[in-house]
């Protein structure tokens, strides 16, 4: 072990993410035609012992999500569906935020989300982002987000992040997007 300080390297950043999934076809058409990612890759069978999808939002990265089929789904209790923001005993991941790059792509996208039936679990506008938190097949939290202009919240992060306005979990005032104050 060196003897001369050191620090992290700056600018990480999640790269992609791999989840674990009882019926990985299932689990593909809620990713595609539900969230709208598009499978970019499949695991080669004869050369993997593995069934694994790969998937991306933009052609721009070589994968965002990688779906896992797990060797004996008969063997695992089926999902409670998602925790909430503040567990009593879970541990592991809360939720993960899929973002979509505009306010219109974001508001296409929970109204198609709402159409196919899935549960808005919460929903609200955060101080930096909008939101909608759901749960995929296998109960994974995620978070459907935009994240609105930069000038709303950069001089006070801390009272954003702080800031949350619960708004209608269904029915067509779950659609409406109130706008967010701006912090400092």
């Amino acid at each position: 072990m060196s003897t001369k300080p050191s620090k992290p390297s700056s600018g990480a950043q999640i790269n992609h993410l791999v989840l674990s999934v009882r019926d990985l076809e299932k689990s593909h058409t809620f990713y595609t035609e539900i969230l709208g990612f598009e499978r970019c890759a499949i695991l080669d069978r004869e050369r993997h012992s593995m069934d694994m999808y790969f998937y991306r939002g933009v052609d721009t990265t070589h994968h965002d999500i990688a779906l896992l089929q797990i060797a004996e789904p008969e063997n695992v209790e089926a999902p409670g569906g998602w925790v909430g923001f503040a567990p009593k005993t879970a541990v592991g991941i809360n939720h993960i935020a899929i973002g979509y790059p505009s306010r219109d792509s974001w508001l296409a996208q929970i109204e198609h989300i709402q159409a196919c039936g899935v549960e808005f679990i919460v929903r609200g506008n955060h101080g930096m982002t909008h939101s909608v938190y759901i749960a995929d097949p296998d109960g994974n939290g995620l978070e459907i987000v935009y994240d609105v202009d930069r000038e709303r919240w950069e001089n006070d992060v801390n009272a954003a992040m702080n800031y949350f306005d619960p708004l209608p979990g269904s029915g067509p005032e779950a659609l409406l997007d109130p706008p967010t104050p701006i912090f400092g």
